[in-house]
């Protein structure tokens, strides 16, 4: 340890052995003690951050452990995710009650044994933490940033409810929300995306707690970093407040006062903290991660004052005098909250109608009344066209259904007409603006769909790989965003290549519970909104077209709610010889290759298939139904690339897809030099079917 450490250290070593010093030596000891056990992790952060997440949930966050699912709690996110035994130390300690599917288990939600079993198989303590994996935990961080751009969301979430459900003696929502980022968190560009839509949208119910202590794992921040954060944060419109020493309580509770105090803008706490605090490696990169070893721990638990020979020890009283200092603010809080909205389903029914039904997860009676049905219709509508028409339908009876754009609603067609726009002085507004900012709105879009609304965030395609981490979490979230991505291919035409997703719909479809569905007409994107909002158990992709599709005539061919299967026989001859299956614009060249088929006497099934995820959730025999195994000429038609379709074609069969990059050019152009033409599709049929 240097002499600088040593000195700042020993002069905020406590001897009064007091419940909040034992209380917070308690949440630097577990730490220590499962990291090395588990021979993994990162122990110097929780060491050098108890007296905070100490102060923060002693003094100042609302929260009732027995009722860690009120809506109107305030939220903790640990973004620096890797610190996850902190977390865990708080969740153990304050006693937070287990809820699985919005019920309690009469458990703990982390008890010391899961401490015990940091990191393990099937233990509620991962290495990072998991949002719904382990109650208490209000999101799932380990990518750095993303739980910035997640507490950017939840703020913005609490701002809309209360603008929109608040009434004068009626206050349903005023919660704040917290987040503790580290350098890597600040460094990283998705939390300076967030940090800046923050600042302009004036949030002052968010507070990030940066913990500044120089250190990374390759050593020092000096190597990469120095420039003045507070100052770029100050540029952002936050309020700063500096606090020298972690370990200082009494100025740690001064800067969340402060933070309390401010009604114009959000707060940035920057704490200067020494990592690994106490120990022999304190404020070195040794401390960041990996266990420490028994005599490193030996040493800093004689620097406590500490059991030596102890491991997971909680002192008498600690678990107790963290509870009640909790729960002793939470619990009336909550049971004030509880009388309010009981008086205000008397006084404002119908408002207290549409947030029950908000809050339980139910959707509205006749919310899809409006959805239109579009009319056969040769020239036909682009599916996002469609789509925002089908949207604006939905909106005004969901209307926690909300989102917007990375900048380009005019062109992701997202606006919802005559509405509002969510700004400053305008919380109520539904139309949101997230700036040329994918990767930040991806991780805001989470953080309110985390706070119950049904986020959907829209940009273009090729543009998901600017926003890909969000996205990914949302699945393993088992969340219901919504992400709507435009200008879906090769369709694109003269942007180019740069803006024609080639990969894009493998890399979707590869993710675990993510359903990614591509439309083929604007009847299909109308059965895709339906089944999107009436299942919001995971994320969905809607990816839609730029050009103009045609408007199947479905008294010819089968209904559009054969989406709902995911794959579905859109047209069909007698006893078919060939199977055609397609996605989005392709459908209608699979029927049109169908026709011509159908003219020279040869039978074929047309097969839409817009959601592999809904297909693959089939029943045997259904899909079977939809694609006989005798039946193994088979041709799949997308424009992307062809990984994957060798589910459904069978190694003999012929994908029409991209494996190249696209052209600059007009669409016609690109369709004849690429393949997907009339007479391409039914040379490809004729090829299989003489295979077989």
């Amino acid at each position: 340890m240097s002499d600088t450490a040593t000195a700042a250290q020993s002069g905020s070593l406590h001897e009064d052995g007091s419940l909040s010093r034992l209380t917070i030596d308690t949440i630097r000891t577990l730490s220590m003690d499962a990291v090395q056990k588990a021979n993994s992790g990162h122990p110097g952060t929780p060491m050098a951050m108890a007296p905070v997440g100490y102060t923060l949930w002693s003094q100042f966050l609302r929260y009732d452990p027995a009722t860690p699912s009120w809506p109107n709690r305030d939220r903790f996110v640990l973004s620096v995710g890797h610190a996850s035994m902190l977390l865990y130390s708080l969740i153990h300690l304050a006693g937070i009650a287990e809820v699985r599917d919005g019920k309690k288990t009469g458990d703990e939600a982390v008890s010391l044994n899961d401490i015990e079993n940091f990191r393990q198989f099937d233990s509620k303590t991962p290495g990072h933490p998991e949002y719904r994996h382990t109650t208490g935990v209000e999101t799932t961080t380990g990518p750095l940033g993303q739980g910035c751009g997640n507490s950017v969301g939840m703020a913005i979430a609490e701002r809309h409810l209360a603008a929109r459900y608040n009434k004068p003696d009626h206050i349903v929502f005023d919660h704040d929300v917290y987040a503790l980022a580290g350098d890597g968190d600040i460094m990283e560009g998705v939390s300076q995306e967030a940090a800046s839509l923050a600042g302009h949208l004036r949030l002052s119910n968010l507070c990030w707690i940066y913990d500044s202590n120089h250190i990374t794992i390759e050593g020092k921040t000096s190597l990469t970093f120095d420039e003045d954060v507070g100052q770029r944060f100050q540029g952002y419109g936050w309020n700063v407040v500096h606090v020298d020493d972690a370990n200082d309580c009494a100025a740690l509770a001064e800067a969340f006062a402060t933070f309390r105090a401010t009604e114009d803008k959000p707060t940035l706490i920057i704490v200067h903290s020494i990592i690994g605090y106490g120990s022999p490696i304190a404020g070195t990169s040794k401390a960041h991660s990996d266990a420490m070893g028994d005599a490193v721990i030996a040493e800093t638990k004689r620097a406590y004052g500490w059991p030596e020979d102890k491991s997971f020890y909680v002192p008498d009283g600690v678990a107790e005098h963290f509870n009640r200092a909790i729960a002793d603010r939470g619990r009336p809080a909550r049971e004030a909250w509880e009388a309010t909205l009981a008086s205000y389903r008397t006084t404002f029914p119908e408002l207290a109608a549409e947030l029950d039904a908000m809050l339980s997860d139910t959707l509205p009676e006749g919310w899809d009344a409006d959805i239109p049905v579009f009319e056969p219709d040769a020239k036909g509508l682009a599916s996002r066209d469609a789509a925002g028409k089908v949207l604006n339908a939905i909106v005004p009876k969901v209307p926690w259904l909300i989102g917007g754009s990375a900048d380009l609603a005019p062109s992701t067609k997202t606006d919802i007409k005559g509405a509002k726009s969510f700004e400053p002085g305008g919380y109520d507004g539904v139309n949101f603006h997230f700036g040329v900012r994918e990767h930040g709105m991806g991780a805001v879009v989470n953080g309110m769909t985390l706070s119950h609304l049904r986020g959907y965030g829209s940009t273009f395609f090729v543009f998901l790989d600017y926003m890909r981490p969000p996205v990914r979490l949302s699945a393993l979230m088992e969340i219901g965003a919504v992400w709507i991505f435009t200008h879906d291919s090769i369709g694109v035409g003269e942007d180019g290549p740069t803006h024609q997703p080639i990969e894009q719909l493998a890399i979707l479809r590869a993710t675990p519970g993510m359903d990614t569905i591509r439309p083929g007409d604007a009847n299909e994107t109308a059965a895709a909104w339906k089944a999107i909002v009436k299942d919001g158990g995971h994320p969905t992709a809607l990816v839609l077209s730029r050009q103009a599709l045609p408007t199947l005539d479905r008294t010819k061919y089968a209904s559009a709610d054969g989406l709902e299967q995911g794959g579905y026989v859109l047209a069909d001859g007698e006893n078919p010889q060939v199977i055609l299956i397609a996605t989005g614009s392709e459908v209608s060249l699979a029927i049109a290759a169908y026709e011509q088929l159908k003219s020279e006497g040869i039978a074929a099934r047309v097969v839409s298939m817009p959601s592999w995820f809904r297909y693959e959730r089939q029943s045997d025999a259904y899909k079977e139904s939809v694609l006989p195994r005798a039946i193994k000429a088979r041709v799949s038609i997308e424009m992307g690339s062809e990984i994957g379709w060798d589910r459904y074609i069978g190694l003999d069969g012929k994908a029409i897809s991209m494996t190249t990059f696209g052209a600059s050019a007009p669409i016609a152009k690109l369709q004849e030099k690429f393949g997907f033409t009339i007479a391409k599709v039914v040379e490809a049929a004729k090829s299989v079917m003489e295979t077989k």
